[in-house]
């Protein structure tokens, strides 16, 4: 795929995350954070919600949060359309036109724009996920992404309709009409449903079976897994799917995804369950130790701090092999300013994963 603009991007002078030369994580999701926040505001002005839903659905969907499932989405359509694509030298060239002249690239680039779409489903279905937890019917916090949760801010029932319409537009985004986007691709588009709605389904089921296990005394770590393989890994599954279907993955490249994401997404959660023993409020951004608070089931209670550590190091691990092969890429160097030999973006996601700290 040629290195190309959306009008958007270049109206206010930043390069989109598909047109960045890969240097360092931090670069990387600096551009994809940047262009997932232009694009917040492009679909609220595109919905016309009223106050104060439309006011709530900005707090919650710009707050400080880690936007980890659209950085999967961004992280595997670089990597596959990076391995898919014609020689590094052309990439190069493509990358010295961009930096001598902006302009003279400035055109839509479809499957970039529906990666663009991709990445703000999965964060507008997350973020809905997030604020509907948070309500006094389920856990009743106070506080999220550093900031007082939205019920709090607002009212229960404003927060409760902002997360109805979160989950709605999760869905409308993949095809909607939207200013500084390409006419969304219906064969991208079709697939990208097809991979969505139904672990979107399966997280909402294993919310429900996170629910029914706080009741249960005999909670083993195959009940967990099975939890969290829905009510975390599902959303996860379907970032690293889409953002690869967005770039053209191969069917092999496809079954490589998934099988990375489903050791992701457990490790993603073992680790919160560690991080939220071993961290601070403010650190995490809610509340510490809210886990024990309510008596939920977690790694930590079963195994303990280190062994839960260990196993959460031993997923990113077996998630980190099932993609190199496939990519055909060698292990990330142990540099400290976190650089990757290779360049490759869903590699350096997953080192900057297991390193977080929130």
């Amino acid at each position: 795929m040629t290195v190309s603009l959306t009008s958007s991007a270049t109206s206010s002078g930043f390069t989109p995350f598909n047109a960045v030369s890969f240097q360092s994580t931090e670069q990387f999701h600096g551009a994809v954070r940047a262009q997932l926040a232009k694009d917040i505001e492009v679909l609220f002005a595109y919905a016309k919600l009223p106050s104060p839903l439309v006011d709530a659905c900005r707090y919650v969907m710009t707050g400080q949060g880690k936007l980890v499932r659209p950085l999967m989405v961004a992280s595997a359509f670089a990597s596959i359309n990076s391995g898919n694509s014609e020689g590094t030298d052309e990439r190069n060239d493509d990358i010295d036109m961009l930096n001598a002249d902006l302009d003279s690239l400035l055109e839509n680039d479809s499957d970039y724009d529906m990666s663009r779409r991709a990445a703000l489903a999965v964060e507008l279905l997350h973020t809905y996920s997030l604020v509907h937890d948070d309500l006094p019917c389920m856990d009743d916090d106070e506080l999220r992404r550093g900031q007082p949760t939205a019920h709090i801010a607002f009212d229960e029932a404003t927060a409760l309709l902002a997360g109805d319409v979160l989950q709605t537009l999760a869905f409308e985004v993949l095809t909607a009409e939207m200013p500084t986007f390409a006419p969304f691709d219906a064969h991208i588009a079709s697939q990208l449903l097809a991979i969505f709605a139904p672990r979107a389904r399966r997280m909402v089921s294993g919310q429900m079976l996170d629910l029914n296990a706080e009741a249960s005394t005999d909670i083993v770590q195959n009940d967990l897994e099975a939890i969290h393989r829905d009510k975390t890994g599902a959303l996860i599954e379907a970032a690293m799917l889409m953002g690869g279907v967005c770039a053209g993955a191969t069917a092999p490249q496809r079954m490589a995804l998934q099988e990375c994401a489903q050791h992701i997404g457990l490790a993603f959660q073992v680790q919160d369950d560690v991080l939220d023993v071993t961290m601070t409020t403010d650190t995490l951004g809610k509340p510490a130790g809210s886990d024990e608070k309510l008596d939920k089931s977690t790694y930590v209670k079963l195994m303990g701090v280190d062994d839960a550590t260990s196993y959460a190091q031993s997923l990113f691990d077996d998630g980190r092999a099932a993609i190199s092969h496939e990519l055909n890429s060698r292990e990330l160097s142990d540099n400290e300013d976190n650089t990757v030999k290779n360049n490759d973006a869903l590699l350096a996601l997953i080192e900057w994963l297991w390193s977080r700290k929130k």
